[in-house]
């Protein structure tokens, strides 16, 4: 993308001129600022100068360049600032002057011991929506515990309903809790500016990781509160439908059906040519359905185990019920329907070259997303945000020789 192309991009964007400075580390909160970036926000990722985010060395590197980072670092001016020296101090109280949203995750207590809490943030900025994301929140006995996804993956309930029956609890091989956390921060924040946009001021959002992973889970608290009912360990079953699982076909792959509605269950069984199973008494509620699974899972398991996954998808199609492949990322890549979207999409990187990744989350027909550019090396903008927040050359060398950049 030229230099022209993403200016154009960022200034028709919905949320060009709000600037968010982000603080965080990991994934919860980076992402949310990405997502807020990837719609035209400022992003200024500020990092330390010695201990960058280690994001930067998770998973996967070509040639020494996580590859992560090049996807969670969109999008963002890429800045080092020691926040515990009193340089680092006082330069991020003049940048907080000028932004609208700080996102940080560092453990309750540790910006009050530099002097950077609540009270001096809003104080240089009042219409300042300062974002803290932990695992625990703020305040109650398990605030200052050190924590991660997982650890909200395990208490909020997802852990012990995920996996088969008689099998351990099972955690997902990837930050879901940290995933939805984002997008839940990301939405926090809007609302908070919202609010902004009424009194004229800033407030503080306190995003603990392990309620968004419990708001997902649905109604489990509900109904164990009123039933005393505690949902168990499925698999890749429903206790509120059949059919509902994942078969083999005849050439060794996977599909995955799912009958949520009464009428989509009655065309499957018709499709797998039991058509005298619909008028079986059980048959139609989901809760009947789901108490004969055996049964259901046979019928359907049988006549897709006979099949290609190409002969399945196009008779499912036909009998307009519900199925899916199980794809990995290479099948992703190449889905026509993900190609349709512009759900992946190719982005050209200083280090890399041509790389694709996910595109923006969502479309916007008047004033759509765009990746301006990917992830940053560590530091590569401290000159030039600073120099534009109006510290001379004189200043940034002394802060340098403080260890404040």
């Amino acid at each position: 993308m030229t230099e022209k192309t993403v200016t154009a991009a960022t200034e028709s964007a919905p949320l060009h001129g709000l600037r968010v400075l982000d603080l965080a580390t990991l994934f919860a909160g980076p992402l949310a600022a990405t997502l807020l970036g990837d719609f035209g926000a400022e992003v200024v990722k500020v990092e330390h100068p010695t201990k960058p985010d280690p994001s930067r060395g998770h998973g996967p590197a070509k040639d020494g360049i996580g590859l992560w980072w090049k996807l969670l670092g969109r999008n963002k001016r890429a800045i080092t600032l020691n926040l515990s020296t009193p340089g680092g101090r006082a330069t991020l109280l003049r940048l907080a002057a000028t932004a609208d949203v700080i996102i940080e995750n560092f453990r309750p207590g540790t910006l009050e011991k530099w002097d950077l809490g609540w009270e001096e943030l809003s104080a240089a900025n009042p219409r300042l929506v300062l974002t803290r994301v932990t695992a625990f929140g703020q305040f109650g006995p398990y605030a200052h515990r050190p924590g991660f996804g997982t650890l909200a993956e395990a208490m909020s309930g997802f852990a012990a309903i995920t996996g088969e029956p008689g099998a351990p609890p099972t955690l997902p091989p990837f930050g879901l809790a940290d995933s939805i956390t984002a997008l839940a921060t990301a939405y926090a924040v809007m609302t908070a500016l919202a609010a902004r946009e009424r009194t004229g001021e800033g407030q503080v959002v306190d995003m603990a990781i392990i309620e968004p992973m419990l708001a997902v889970l649905g109604p489990q608290p509900l109904w164990y509160d009123q039933l005393g009912y505690v949902q168990e360990r499925t698999g890749n079953r429903s206790a509120n439908n059949a059919p509902r699982n994942t078969y083999r076909t005849a050439d060794g792959t996977w599909v995955a059906v799912s009958t949520s509605a009464q009428s989509i269950a009655e065309r499957v069984m018709w499709l797998v040519g039991r058509p005298d199973l619909i008028e079986e008494p059980w048959f139609a509620t989901g809760a009947g359905r789901a108490a004969h699974a055996d049964v259901l899972d046979t019928a359907v398991g049988t006549w897709i185990a006979a099949r290609t996954r190409t002969d399945v998808l196009a008779a499912f199609e036909k009998a307009e019920a519900a199925v899916a492949p199980i794809q990995d990322v290479r099948d992703v890549m190449a889905d026509p329907q993900y190609q349709a979207l512009g759900t992946v999409t190719a982005v050209d990187d200083p280090e890399l070259g041509r790389i694709r990744m996910q595109n923006v989350l969502f479309r916007l027909s008047a004033t759509p997303g765009a990746i301006r550019w990917t992830g940053r090396p560590h530091g590569a903008d401290t000159d030039e945000v600073l120099t534009e927040l109006g510290l001379t050359a004189a200043e940034l060398t002394a802060l340098r020789a403080e260890g404040a950049l």
